[in-house]
């Protein structure tokens, strides 16, 4: 059967689109999507939510892509911006928690380390880097956020996110832009407790 399932990706494999078409016969032939991807989903997920709730989003979106996979282009033979644009909606389903989530980094307590001073700086450098992340993150509207996290956490294309997101690439181009002199100016800024976000 794999014979005439083409086109295939560079190690012999068949490709993301041929594996959707194979599934509709042979469903469990799925599981092979799940296998190149359900990692860098739950990534990018585990990052926007924290590791509870990304399971169950990654989870909802494998649920959703088997659901409609015959309605998949078979003329993309990568399924990755098809399975992120689920993941996004996923994640906007829960746009509480990841609000409540980032809030939870910025205000989270220093915790004061005993050890060699090296260590105390680090961590405490890193606990303010990330609390900043967080609140500059906040301070983004939520779909300035999703484009510069999908570029920046999940390391897609710009062709990508515009697939992902269903906008023109130069709109991903200026969107992108807005939310980083954004993000810089409020890292220029530093960061404080109880951040407002927009929204």
């Amino acid at each position: 059967m794999a014979g005439n399932l083409t086109p295939v990706v560079s190690d012999g494999a068949l490709d993301d689109a041929s594996v959707l078409r194979a599934s509709g016969e042979n469903p469990e032939l799925f599981a092979v999507l799940y296998d190149r991807y359900a990692e860098q989903l739950f990534q990018y997920a585990q990052r926007r939510l924290g590791p509870d709730a990304a399971q169950d989003v990654v989870a909802e979106t494998f649920l959703a892509a088997f659901r409609h996979r015959a309605r998949y282009d078979g003329g993309r033979p990568l399924a990755r911006p098809w399975l992120f644009g689920i993941l996004v909606k996923e994640i906007a389903r829960h746009r509480r928690k990841e609000r409540a989530y980032l809030r939870a980094v910025v205000n989270a307590p220093r915790e004061v380390v005993d050890g060699p001073a090296e260590r105390v700086v680090d961590e405490v450098v890193a606990w303010a880097s990330r609390a900043g992340v967080a609140a500059a993150l906040l301070a983004l509207s939520a779909r300035e956020r999703e484009l510069l996290l999908l570029i920046a956490w999940s390391e897609l294309s710009y062709e990508e996110a515009a697939e992902v997101l269903g906008l023109p690439i130069g709109t991903v181009r200026s969107r992108l832009s807005r939310a980083r002199q954004k993000v810089r100016r409020r890292l220029a800024e530093g960061t404080g407790k109880n951040v407002r976000d927009e929204r």
